[in-house]
């Protein structure tokens, strides 16, 4: 595992952290059969370290980053060193239930699953301390998603929840914006690189207007279209808390594109927006901008 983690105003970097990688004679064999086993791969599944024997000893420990992999393994390449195990996240999480002081957990590209991100985050949902978790780039589907809607209605210290290049479509995301209705102290919302869909785009606008604690959403490239950009366009006349939007990548046509310039001319609280690659018309667009440019200039004076 690579691993970074921050203590007060200290950080210390661990390259690489796993069993010592047992040596191995390489028999002649032909280039078929070679290929054929690459391929394949090792069934045996190999665990890695036990973070429970590092994290009981760094008790002002507050940030933990952590990346299962393997940095350089040369010859002794095998499948199982780029999995995380059922005992990894087994021993994980009873490490970080200790762990009460630490604010904030990062987990990227670790190859998470659905079943071990439940596991993960049951172990976060009376946490006291717990202010931003980072999933971003793993495989996690609408399963995770429920579980993300269930620590966000039951833990109130949370303000930060990256979900980042996953695989959460409309399902997931509802059950993420029915725990909005109920969450007061998350602050940002990175659902960018998912699959939520018009519907799932709905289902969180219809949360957002009436959310008084999310500052910045991010559901770029999630296939949104005019529909999203309609409910999107009523998030701005009702909620005048929300600053930060980020919606690129997605078709929401000229239409769309107007209802939302129509909408943000209700509000004064967005102050950045990304349209990019939404094709929306450049006038439009323009029109937008001046929009945001007066927002920010009421906000300095």
């Amino acid at each position: 595992a690579v691993v970074s983690t921050q203590s007060g105003h200290y950080g210390r970097g661990i390259k690489q952290l796993l069993p010592r990688i047992k040596d191995v004679t390489i028999p002649v064999i032909d280039e078929d059969a070679s290929e054929q086993g690459s391929d394949l791969g090792s069934d045996d599944s190999l665990d890695h370290f036990d973070f429970g024997e590092v994290l009981e000893k760094l008790p002002r420990l507050q940030e933990l980053s952590l990346t299962y992999g393997v940095a350089s393994c040369g010859m002794n390449f095998e499948w199982s060193l780029f999995e995380f195990t059922e005992k990894d996240c087994r021993l994980l999480s009873a490490a970080i239930g200790r762990a009460t002081q630490i604010r904030v957990i990062r987990l990227e590209r670790c190859q998470l699953d659905d079943d071990k991100a439940r596991r993960l985050i049951s172990s976060f949902l009376d946490h006291p301390n717990l202010e931003v978790l980072d999933l971003a780039h793993n495989r996690l589907g609408d399963k995770t998603g429920r579980a993300i809607g269930k620590l966000l209605s039951v833990n109130k210290t949370i303000s930060e929840v990256n979900l980042c290049d996953n695989r959460i479509r409309a399902e997931g995301a509802s059950a993420i914006a029915f725990s909005l209705r109920k969450n007061n102290s998350l602050r940002s919302l990175n659902l960018k690189l998912n699959r939520i869909g018009e519907e799932g785009g709905r289902a969180l606008c219809s949360a957002l207007a009436a959310s008084k604690s999310l500052l910045s959403l991010d559901v770029s490239s999630n296939g949104l279209g005019e529909h999203t950009a309609h409910a999107l366009a009523e998030v701005f006349t009702k909620n005048q808390v929300l600053e930060t939007v980020a919606i690129a990548c997605n078709r929401l046509g000229v239409n769309g594109g107007r209802v939302i310039q129509e909408g943000l001319e209700e509000n004064k609280a967005v102050t950045s927006i990304d349209l990019r690659l939404t094709e929306i018309s450049q006038q439009c667009e323009h029109s937008i901008m001046n929009v945001i440019r007066r927002n920010k200039e009421q906000l300095v004076s």
